[in-house]
């Protein structure tokens, strides 16, 4: 695909062209965790059950799971710019949609859309970047990713909980995806003038029968798991469960018979022949299912189980995040002397942080305060950030060069199908341990203290479950490859997800 920097570009251009992208991506990360802390007012506001709100939070991560298959490849159809700036388009849209909702349906339905729209845009951030430097800058211009990456982190739940608190002009929640209009606004003005054009390769072909499957397969895995509680598990559950199964092979078989035709399959499956990357695989969904789970979980336990405001809630949670950013750089110091050693280090440490949560809470009770537990979530995210930047790079640590694109598109997936399972098992999990009245949420300040004491209980559980979980990930670390992948050279960097430095997993 022809995607050189046009001759006429200058420097201020090509950096022009990288804000736009990183503009975009700040979207995809604030509206990946805006939930944490906007659910409990969105709930207040649009009605809906326990259920409604985890597929509030999953709908985005389980569309954006799905349109990964299929975003990279659109970008080599069509040319990058192009379908980045579409994506853009499609992504404020969608936000718009959620800010006008007036149903939990609505938004649920607007969520997808907005996920879809994400999966657009977010495999051609790479590309482009590729595509705007020569290799001498290009190091300063991936440089600039993770601090980005590490700072919407942190931003997103505090900017939620300030824009939830403010209710500027009566939006209330709504700005939470309002904010997305002058972010990506700009991105598509700027991204317009200075991202460079390509013409794409529209001979290739879509494999649109097979994105169904997998869209379907995950689908039908995450909703008996969301919506069993409320439905008394059902027998019939068990076929959508089957169902789910029945698809996910379907995909499979598909993607064989393609690639024994010749034609080019959403996934190269030879990737998953390795022991190391089917290790990564399950490492990376029992990874980003516990962090998702219990970040959600722990949000809506400050504000419906203690009475906390959004604000207060999101500064809160701030440590978790705080944490999160100095882990992430540690790692990046580190990564290469200590291979995978530093994911198994990050892991102890989250192990130790919500181990230090159960004990606070069992001690402390409904009389919990946010000091309490702000020492042992910063050590919680300090551990979880050092598994950030690694990740990737150690997942693909045996995977051959001409796999690493699809191998990379599909961990990718994985993540967010993770996250999508962490809503789904997590969630259902803290509802499924309160009593009918605690759905109401009035806190201590209530004087309902009983009420509160069962989210304790059930935020008890939780944290203890998403601590087994990650003791899980911490074996299967054992089974990835020692060292992380060497950086690519430039020219040689897969289109679709850069390996080395470049590559981070993004938190959800």
């Amino acid at each position: 695909m022809n995607t050189k920097p046009s001759p006429e570009g200058t420097k201020d251009r090509r950096w022009l062209g990288l804000f736009a992208v990183l503009a975009a991506m700040i979207m995809n990360l604030l509206d990946s965790t805006v939930v944490t802390v906007a659910g409990p007012a969105i709930q207040t506001d649009l009605g809906g059950s326990a259920a409604d709100l985890q597929w509030t939070a999953a709908a985005y991560t389980l569309a954006l799971a799905v349109g990964l298959l299929t975003g990279g490849r659109l970008g080599d159809m069509y040319g990058r710019r192009r379908v980045m700036l579409l994506g853009i388009g499609g992504f404020l849209a969608a936000s718009v949609l959620c800010a006008l909702a007036w149903s939990p349906e609505s938004l649920i339905a607007a969520r997808v859309v907005q996920g879809l729209a994400g999966a657009v845009l977010i495999p051609q951030s790479f590309g482009l970047i590729r595509d705007l430097f020569p290799p001498r800058e290009l190091g300063k211009a991936f440089g600039a990713l993770g601090p980005v990456i590490g700072l919407a982190t942190i931003l997103g739940p505090v900017v939620a909980g300030v824009l939830v608190d403010a209710d500027v002009l009566g939006t209330g929640w709504r700005m939470v995806f309002l904010i997305n209009l002058p972010i990506g606004a700009f991105s598509l003005l700027a991204g317009s003038r200075a991202l460079p054009r390509g013409a794409g390769r529209p001979g290739l072909r879509l494999d649109g029968l097979g994105a169904l499957l997998a869209g379907a397969g995950m689908f039908l895995a995450v909703f008996p798991l969301v919506q069993g509680r409320e439905l008394g598990w059902p027998g019939w559950l068990w076929a959508v469960a089957a169902g789910a199964v029945v698809a996910l092979a379907g995909f499979v078989v598909r993607q064989l018979r393609r690639a024994r035709a010749g034609r080019t399959p959403l996934v190269e499956l030879s990737v998953l022949r390795l022991r190391s990357y089917t290790s990564g695989v399950g490492f990376t969904v029992v990874f980003f299912g516990a962090v998702v789970g219990f970040s959600l979980t722990l949000g809506l336990f400050l504000q419906l189980g203690l009475g906390y405001g959004p604000l207060r809630a999101s500064t809160a949670m701030a440590p978790l995040a705080v944490g999160a950013f100095f882990g992430s750089w540690f790692a990046a110091a580190l990564r290469g002397r200590l291979g995978r050693r530093i994911l198994h280090l990050g892991l102890a440490l989250m192990v130790a942080g919500q181990l230090a949560v159960w004990v606070v809470l069992g001690e402390a009770g409904s009389g919990v305060d946010r000091w309490d537990l702000a020492l042992p979530l910063l050590v919680y995210g300090f551990g979880m950030g050092q598994i950030f930047v690694p990740l990737f790079d150690v997942v693909l640590g045996d995977v051959r060069d001409h796999e690493v694109g699809s191998a990379s598109g599909l961990l990718e997936s994985f993540q967010q199908a993770g996250a999508s399972l962490g809503v789904a098992v997590l969630g259902t999990v803290f509802f499924s341990g309160l009593g009918a009245g605690a759905g109401a949420g009035a806190g201590v300040d209530g004087g309902m203290r009983a009420v509160a004491d069962e989210f304790v209980a059930a935020q008890r559980e939780v944290t203890l479950l998403a601590t087994g979980l990650v003791v899980v990930a911490f074996a299967l670390g054992f089974l990835l490859p020692r060292r992380a992948r060497e950086a690519a050279a430039p020219a040689e960097m897969p289109a679709e997800a850069p390996a080395g430095a470049e590559r981070v997993a993004t938190p959800v």
